[in-house]
């Protein structure tokens, strides 16, 4: 094994831990909220903590890792990481494991992109593909499995040990990081964008903030508009900034570039689908069927078989036919499995409610392997740092809102309608978020990211 894939499967690691852990605290919320004796609006503040968090930090991801150097902040970002797990692990009251949530939050930020851009920014076009594939499987794995690792785990220990598993992963990848990782260069006299950086953070919080709102019911609607129409003026104005000034935080130059364009726009759609499905599912499951938390998970833990089991055959797929016809043919597959996941019933056979999860952990697979190669395809390497920051803000962006979104669409429909009717709308509706990658994938030219396949 090449030193360069070592290096990727430790990233890849660091970036299992902290997807699996953002995901896995959703399953043990109603738990932590009866032993901390809280209320469930307050214990879903760390959820919402742990995402503003998130929101306003990762836009400086790719200021700091060049300023300071990306090895050096990559071992800061784990240690902190795992150490404030063992915080949360330790939290004798709600406030203490609130500021541990928030401490994971920065640390977590500065740790995903850092880790994408060390293995991605001398990485060849041609080598893409490959090394991209090592980096894809952390996002489709660990919230397939979280349901289940969560049921199991609250099953037979206690809250804390959602965190406490956080312990050995960092613990390791850190030692090895330390010895694998190459030094870099440091650049000491990059300016700092402060204007940019602030407009980035308020768009991401006022966003995420108006969406989370919007999930407490019609009261809150008005402050979710607010938020929301105020992160849209926010981000036309950042964008503003960004183009205009002589040292921005991050270049836009590369949304000129088809290839990249394309990943950001539509997987943005895409990353709003894909991400929110295994959530759906589980709380489906649980809140229609009645199943519990390890039963429901088992069934979403097909979603990551469908993961590994076209793994093998992704990079031929793409090496034969392109990125354009396999985008076609996932995009296809996700409406269609999302739609027939809105029909099943108590009664349905296991093996179909399996099949379809199957195809969707496939499907998810195949097209986000496909926009992460092709998002760097045609980047110039020195454009490379600025692209990535700008790929975590996005991606951030949509994983934080697909939740709160599925939230508010069952929230909406359950008024005029029963729950599990609403629960099968959503379902459609996750579908219908590919209509817009389908549109734009058909117009794009047939050998898009011909360098990276």
């Amino acid at each position: 094994m090449s030193k360069q894939i070592k290096v990727a499967f430790l990233m890849a690691a660091s970036l299992f831990m902290e997807i699996m852990d953002g995901t896995i605290v959703t399953t043990a919320l109603p738990t932590m909220s009866k032993a901390l004796q809280i209320s469930t609006t307050s214990s879903a503040l760390m959820i919402s903590a742990y995402l503003i968090t998130v929101a306003i930090c990762i836009p400086l991801s790719g200021w700091i890792s060049q300023r300071f150097g990306k090895k050096r902040i990559w071992l800061l970002a784990v240690a902190g990481f795992t150490l404030s797990s063992l915080g949360d692990a330790l939290a004798v009251n709600f406030s203490m494991l609130l500021v541990m949530r928030i401490l994971q939050g920065t640390f977590g930020s500065l740790m995903t992109p850092t880790a994408r851009i060390i293995v991605l920014e001398k990485t060849k076009p041609e080598q893409l593909l490959v090394m991209t594939s090592y980096l894809v499987w952390p996002a489709l794995l660990a919230p397939a499995i979280a349901p289940v690792a969560g049921g199991a785990i609250l099953a037979v220990l206690n809250w804390r040990w959602i965190f406490l598993i956080n312990l050995p992963i960092g613990v390791v990848i850190w030692f090895i990081g330390r010895q694998l990782i190459e030094a870099d260069h440091v650049n000491e006299a990059l300016p700092f964008d402060a204007v940019g950086f602030i407009a980035i953070a308020i768009m991401s919080i006022s966003i995420l903030g108006g969406f989370e709102a919007g999930t407490h019911g019609l009261a809150w609607a008005w402050l979710a508009g607010l938020l929301i129409v105020f992160g849209v003026l926010v981000a036309f104005f950042g964008y503003w900034h960004l183009k205009k000034s002589t040292a921005p935080l991050f270049t836009l130059d590369t949304m000129h570039i088809p290839s990249f364009r394309t990943s950001q726009i539509s997987g943005f759609f895409l990353w709003l689908s894909v991400g929110a499905m295994p959530y759906l599912l589980t709380i489906f499951l649980q809140n229609i069927f009645h199943w519990s938390a390890l039963k429901a998970g088992g069934y979403v833990l097909f979603i990551f078989v469908g993961n590994v089991s076209i793994k093998p055959a992704t990079t031929p797929l793409i090496r034969n036919f392109g990125y354009k016809f396999n985008l076609l043919i996932s995009f296809i597959l996700i409406f269609a499995s999302a739609a027939g996941l809105a029909f099943v019933t108590v009664q349905t056979p296991t093996w179909m409610i399996m099949g379809l999860a199957i195809i969707s952990g496939a499907m998810r697979s195949l097209s986000l392997s496909s926009y992460n190669a092709l998002c760097f395809a045609d980047v110039p390497f020195e454009q490379r740092n600025d692209a990535n920051t700008l790929n975590s803000v996005m991606q951030n962006l949509a994983q934080g809102l697909g939740i709160s979104l599925v939230s508010i669409v069952i929230a909406m429909f359950s008024t005029v309608m029963a729950m599990a009717q609403a629960y099968r709308v959503c379902f459609v509706f996750l579908g219908l978020l590919v209509v817009y990658p389908i549109i734009e994938t058909l117009i794009l030219p047939k050998n898009i990211g011909a360098a990276a396949r």
